[in-house]
C-alpha cells in the first residue's frame, strides 16, 4: 500500500507537469535547508534522503577525510571514514549519519515550504524553456489574449505566453481578442519570469513551414524549396525543384484543383502565392521568376549581378507589377538586380551599342596606326637629320618651280614625271600621225612628216614653218625655246614672249608644216587673227 507521502508527491508532480524525481529532489533540498535553520551553530553540511515508499527521512552530515581532525563537525579521519564508506581515502567526502531532530520548528517548516515552491518554479521554467526551444523555427498555435492597434500582441500558447511584435505583424490582417491563429516561433529566451517567446506572422519561413505541413512531398524531401520571396499580406514567390525524376514540383505544391495551395492561402488570409520552377541557368530562372509576364531576352552582367530583361511593350507594366512589386519579388527570389526594358527601348540600346562599338574599333585602329608610325619614326635624331638632308636637296632640285609675272612664265619639269609625260606625248603623236595618214590617203595627199619626242627639248617655233600671207603666224614663229607644263590634262607650251599657252595638238599640226590649218586658211581665208593683225601683239 502506498504511503500518503508518495501519493502527495505524485499528485504534486502531475500538477506541475514535472517528473516525480525532480519534485523529490526539491523536497530533499528544502528539508536540508530546514534542518540548517534549526541548528545554525553547528555549521555542518547537511543532506537529506527521503524514502518515497515509506516517507522516512534520513539526515546526513557531509565530512571531509583528513589525516588529523581539527573540526570534528566538518572533518573525519581515514579510519573512521572507511568504517562508513569502504575504500574512502584522503580528500573524499563521506556522509555521516547525524541524530538530528525530525520535528522541525515553525520557522524551519516555513523555510522548507518556500524552498520547495522556489525549486518547483525553477524546474517548471526550465522545462518550459526546453520544450519551446524544440519548437523554435516552427509553427505553433495560440489564442490572442491582448490586442491593440500599433502595439505588440500577447498570445496564450497554453503553458506559456508569446509576444507578437508590431514589426512581425501583417499589415493587411486584423487581430481580435480570443482569435486562434498560427504563428512562427522566431526565438526562445530564458528569463526570470519564464521563457520569453517571440513569434511572427510575416516571416518568409512561415510560408515554408506551411508548405511542409500541407504538401507531403515537401515534408519528405521529394520536392525542395530553393528560395522564397515574400511581401507579407500582398504577394509571395516560391521557387521549387524536384530531387527525383518524374516529379512535377509545381503541380505537387498546387495539388488537385489547387486544394493544397488554397489551404495555405486561407491561412495567410488571401495572400497571393506564385510557384515557379527553379533552374540552374540564371536566364531561364529569371524568365520564370517574372511570371505571369512573357520574357523575350535576358542579358546578364555578372560583374555586378545585374540582368537586363526584355519584355514585349504591351506587357511592360505586367512585368514590373503594381509599384514594382513583381520585379522586386523576382529580384529577391533570383538574387539578381533586374532592369526591365521594352522591345522598342532595347532596340535603341542595341543600335547605340553597335555605333559605340564601331567607333571604338575605328579609334583602336587609328591608335594602332599611330603607334606603328611612332615605332617606325623612333630612330636616333642624328640618323634622321642625315636621312633628311639629301632628301631636302633632291626635293629642291626636282620639285616644280613656277615664276609668274606679267612677261614670263617659267616651269621646271620634275625629273621623276618627265619619262611618263614623254611616253604620253609620243602615244598622242603616233595616234595623230595615224589619223593624218588615213586622211591623206583619202584625199590623195602625202602624209605629213613626223618627228620624235626627243626633239621637243630643242623644238622652236622657227622649226614649225610659216603661214603664207599671215602676219600673226610670222610673229608667233620667234626662235625661242618652250617647255612642257606638268600635271595638266593636255601638254601645254608656254611662250615667254607671248605670255599665252598653246597645246600639244596645235604644235603637232604646226610641226607637220601647216597641215590642215594652212589648207583651211587657203580654202576659207586667212587664219585666226591674233593681236598682231589688230594692231600689234603683246610683248
Amino acid at each position: 500500500m502506498k504511503s500518503d507521502f508518495l501519493i502527495a508527491l505524485t499528485q504534486l508532480a502531475a500538477e506541475r507537469h514535472l517528473p516525480r524525481e525532480q519534485v523529490l529532489s526539491a523536497i530533499e533540498v528544502a528539508l536540508a535547508s530546514a534542518f540548517k535553520k534549526d541548528n545554525p551553530a553547528s555549521g555542518q553540511n547537511i543532506s537529506v534522503k527521503l524514502n518515497p515508499n515509506t516517507g522516512d527521512v534520513n539526515v546526513y552530515a557531509l565530512k571531509m577525510v583528513v589525516d588529523s581532525v581539527e573540526d570534528p563537525e566538518k572533518e573525519i579521519t581515514v579510519i573512521d571514514a572507511q568504517r562508513i564508506k569502504t575504500g574512502a581515502s584522503l580528500g573524499d567526502e563521506v556522509a555521516a549519519e547525524e541524530p538530528l531532530p525530525h520535528n522541525a520548528s515553525r520557522i524551519a517548516a516555513q523555510t522548507a515550504k518556500q524552498v520547495v515552491l522556489q525549486r518547483l518554479r525553477e524546474a517548471e521554467r526550465e522545462l518550459l524553456f526546453q520544450e519551446f526551444l524544440q519548437h523554435e523555427e516552427d509553427i505553433v498555435s495560440g489564442v490572442i489574449e491582448q490586442s491593440e492597434p500599433g502595439r505588440a500582441i500577447t498570445l496564450d500558447l497554453g503553458r506559456a505566453q508569446a509576444i507578437l511584435p508590431y514589426e512581425e505583424q501583417v499589415p493587411t490582417e486584423r487581430y481580435r481578442k480570443g482569435q486562434r491563429t498560427k504563428v512562427y516561433v522566431l526565438s526562445v529566451r530564458s528569463a526570470a519570469k519564464g521563457p520569453e517567446i517571440l513569434v511572427s506572422r510575416s516571416h518568409k519561413n512561415m510560408l515554408k513551414r506551411l508548405f511542409e505541413i500541407e504538401v507531403p512531398e515537401v515534408y519528405n524531401g521529394v520536392v525542395e524549396i530553393k528560395a522564397i520571396a515574400r511581401e507579407a499580406g500582398f504577394r509571395s514567390k516560391v521557387a521549387v525543384s524536384a530531387t527525383q525524376p518524374g516529379i512535377d514540383p509545381v503541380g505537387s505544391c498546387i495539388g488537385v484543383r489547387g486544394n493544397r495551395i488554397q489551404s495555405i492561402v486561407n491561412e495567410l488570409q488571401g495572400e497571393k502565392i506564385d510557384i515557379v520552377s527553379w533552374d540552374e541557368d540564371p536566364k531561364v530562372f529569371i524568365s520564370k521568376a517574372l511570371s505571369p509576364s512573357e520574357v523575350v531576352a535576358v542579358e546578364l552582367f555578372p560583374s555586378d549581378l545585374t540582368a537586363m530583361v526584355v519584355v514585349p511593350d504591351r506587357q511592360l507594366s505586367l512585368a514590373i507589377g503594381k509599384e514594382g512589386q513583381n520585379t522586386r519579388l523576382a529580384a529577391r527570389l533570383t538574387g539578381w538586380r533586374l532592369d526591365i526594358k521594352g522591345m522598342t527601348e532595347w532596340e535603341e540600346i542595341r543600335e547605340a551599342r553597335r555605333l559605340k562599338t564601331a567607333a571604338e574599333a575605328t579609334e583602336k585602329v587609328e591608335e594602332e596606326t599611330a603607334a606603328t608610325a611612332v615605332a617606325v619614326l623612333d630612330v636616333p635624331e642624328a640618323e634622321v637629320q642625315e636621312a633628311d638632308a639629301p632628301a631636302a636637296n633632291d626635293t629642291q632640285e626636282e620639285s616644280p618651280v613656277a615664276v609668274v609675272d606679267a612677261e614670263t612664265v617659267e616651269v621646271a619639269e620634275p625629273v621623276a614625271e618627265k619619262a611618263d609625260e614623254d611616253e604620253i606625248l609620243e602615244a598622242l603623236i603616233r595616234e595623230e600621225e595615224g589619223r593624218e595618214a588615213l586622211e591623206a590617203a583619202a584625199a590623195g595627199e602625202e602624209a605629213s612628216p613626223s618627228f620624235s619626242v626627243d626633239d621637243l627639248d630643242s623644238f622652236t617655233l622657227g622649226d614649225v614653218g610659216t603661214i603664207e600671207d599671215d602676219e600673226e603666224q610670222e610673229q608667233e614663229q620667234d626662235e625661242e625655246e618652250f617647255v612642257l607644263v606638268p600635271d595638266t590634262p593636255a601638254m601645254a607650251v608656254v611662250t615667254p614672249d607671248a605670255g599665252k599657252i598653246r597645246f600639244a595638238e596645235d604644235l603637232i599640226e604646226d610641226a607637220r608644216g601647216g597641215g590642215r590649218r594652212n589648207n583651211r586658211a587657203r580654202r576659207g581665208g586667212a587664219a585666226r587673227k591674233g593681236p598682231a593683225n589688230r594692231g600689234g601683239g603683246r610683248r
